[in-house]
């Protein structure tokens, strides 16, 4: 398994005028984590997230998603009152700007994998 960097000092689109991170709302779905797009290897029991195609390939640097700086980044996805942390470790080709594709264990944190399809918030850490 590959070691996910942890580069907290990405700067990203995302963020209040006041250089406070803003939250985003999404639509939140669960997949089955593999060699996501970003080189690593995750399982369904790790706490990763695929970001939307369209907030992720912006930042991807001559085509190599392996390279881009939102690789290893954290977040929290928040619903419902509760909240969970995860790392991108992807993307997602049928998210719209905004969504988040969690693992089930990350879906798992905020409801019941019978849910399927959640609104939610989140942001960066």
């Amino acid at each position: 398994m590959t070691t996910i960097p942890n580069d907290n000092n990405i700067p990203t689109a995302i963020t209040a005028r006041t250089g406070e991170a803003a939250s985003t709302s999404g639509r939140f779905t669960y997949y089955n984590p593999g060699l996501g797009a970003c080189g690593y290897t995750n399982t369904d029991s790790d706490y990763v997230v695929a970001l939307s195609h369209a907030d992720f390939d912006p930042s991807t640097p001559n085509g190599n998603p392996n390279e881009n700086p939102l690789c290893g980044k954290k977040l929290r996805a928040a619903y419902n009152g509760k909240t969970v942390d995860v790392t991108v470790v992807d993307r997602c080709v049928a998210c719209n700007s905004g969504d988040l594709d969690l693992s089930p264990a990350a879906f798992s944190a905020l409801a019941d994998l019978s849910v399927g399809v959640l609104q939610g918030t989140w942001n960066w850490l």
